[in-house]
């Protein structure tokens, strides 16, 4: 018999798999704010600063939501880049393909925070849903701002 996966270990597996993709995210975005390039340079470098300044945000009330919850957050390079659903900067991306990244990271996130909040939510855990909630709201505003950058 397959042993299906409980409520509470989804709820795990999301909010570590959050902490992985905070992680890469955090250092993407600075990648990018290094090294953003061209005509949108100004804009871009300050964006990318808000950006990884609201990823280490994120990052740490994720991690302290699994300790609090007596889980263990990830706590290593190499694990967060094992259990992250994003990939990290690959280099010598152009301005528009880093903005395009970006946009389709936080759609990644959002999709995964959504069935977070379901498991949360099925699992009597408001805390960790309206945390949820509130993590997605806000990536959901910068993926729009991001594609109205893009001109989608």
């Amino acid at each position: 018999m397959v042993k299906t996966k409980d409520k509470n270990d989804i709820i795990s597996e999301t909010l570590n798999k959050q902490v992985a993709n905070f992680s890469v995210l955090f250092m993407k975005t600075h990648h990018y704010h290094w090294y953003v390039k061209g005509e949108n340079f100004f804009t871009l470098h300050v964006k990318f600063e808000e950006l990884y300044t609201e990823a280490a945000l994120h990052l740490d009330t994720i991690a302290e939501r699994m300790l609090a919850v007596g889980e263990t957050p990830s706590a290593t390079l190499k694990k967060q880049l094992e259990l992250a659903s994003i990939e990290e900067a690959a280099g010598g991306e152009s301005a528009s393909e880093m903005v395009q990244t970006l946009a389709d990271d936080f759609n990644t996130i959002c999709t995964e925070l959504t069935e977070g909040i379901t498991a949360a939510e099925d699992n009597d855990d408001q805390p960790t849903a309206d945390m949820f909630i509130a993590i997605r709201t806000s990536l959901e505003k910068h993926k729009w701002m991001l594609e109205a950058y893009l001109g989608e």
